[in-house]
């Protein structure tokens, strides 16, 4: 009761949105950005509450423009496996005042995970799966790519890396836009908006991503608006339509290979799963207009043709009847 109560006052306190924070996302031209850090340093010395603090500039109205920013590594699987650690990003208030990166005091920055051929693609196929379900719920996250000249620190030398990546509004400024709440909490599934939540799970499946609980909030965040619960999914790195190197196969749901598809949908009304399923086919030609947008951030054709092809092998599922029945329907779960 006293938790609700809770969400209700903070909603009335967050109904003056800060369209400041918007101005970073507006223009979604790479943002050209410069750090330098220990990858070390941030993996081994930083945690929930340590940061470090370093410089950040970056490319804006013909000029660099410098920033001081607080950095912690984030996520659990990535921290300890990648080379390149995923960053969380704090700003003051007063750093960011009158700048671009004003009304944004907290980001997720996305980086490639080894160093491979692939990496910077596995970056841009990740972004497109963000710009994807813009296309299909408009309770997302905001994303831009950023070119990063990375300087590593390492014990006796420097080492510059170029990489792509891309920047994630914090979700609490989300839950601004709809003057609502996030919050992070055990709700079952079946408590959420039906048809944001059949959304969700049917673009899960289109990407290929299983590795994500709704109940858990496993790779997501819950908003509360409009006296509704709604999911927010974040973290596509393992999906098929990334198909990264490092991706590991959950065995337990009887795929074989991350780019095998699994609906993990719970059991709702057929007539919405298949309102969202014609949604999904209406929108088929924007969809792939999303990819060929970004063909020119790819460094490896390969990659590119691969994500467009796995995109196509999903609409050849929900466009067939037997199949949508067979592979979403049927596999609908009931706990």
């Amino acid at each position: 009761m006293f938790f609700w109560l809770g969400l209700f006052m903070t909603t009335a306190l967050c109904a003056q949105v800060d369209q400041k924070s918007d101005k970073l996302f507006q223009d979604q031209t790479p943002l050209k950005i410069k750090l330098s850090y220990s990858n070390d340093v941030i993996r081994l010395e930083t945690d929930d509450t340590t940061y470090v603090k370093t410089n950040m500039s970056f490319w804006n109205e013909n000029k660099w423009n410098d920033l001081e920013v607080s950095l912690r590594a984030r996520g659990n699987f990535r921290r300890s496996k990648c080379y390149f650690p995923p960053i969380k990003m704090k700003i003051k208030k007063s750093k960011a005042e009158g700048s671009l990166f004003e009304g944004n005091k907290n980001l997720k920055l996305v980086v490639p995970c080894l160093l491979q051929k692939e990496k910077n693609d596995n970056i841009v196929q990740e972004f497109i799966a963000y710009k994807l379900y813009e296309k299909i719920s408009p309770y997302h996250f905001k994303t831009r790519m950023v070119d990063i000249e990375f300087l590593e620190i390492k014990k006796k030398k420097t080492v510059v890396h170029q990489l792509k990546g891309f920047l994630i509004e914090d979700d609490k400024r989300v839950a601004d836009r709809f003057e609502g709440k996030s919050f992070e909490r055990y709700i079952h599934p079946k408590a959420m908006d039906d048809m944001t939540s059949i959304r969700n799970t049917m673009f899960q499946f289109m990407i290929g991503n299983t590795d994500f609980s709704v109940a858990y909030q496993h790779n997501g965040k819950l908003l509360y608006a409009d006296k509704k619960i709604y999911p927010l999914p974040y973290d596509f790195d393992l999906c098929g339509l990334v198909d990264a190197s490092y991706a590991i196969v959950n065995s337990r749901l009887g795929i074989n290979s991350v780019k095998d598809r699994k609906y993990r949908g719970f059991k709702r009304d057929e007539s919405i799963v298949e309102e969202v399923r014609e949604q999904l086919i209406d929108n088929k030609t924007a969809f792939f207009e999303i990819i060929d947008g970004q063909q020119s951030q790819f460094e490896l054709s390969s990659e590119f043709e691969s994500t467009k092809e796995y995109l196509m092998s999903f609409f050849e599922i929900i466009e067939d009847d037997e199949d949508f029945d067979k592979e979403v329907i049927q596999n609908m779960r009931t706990k």
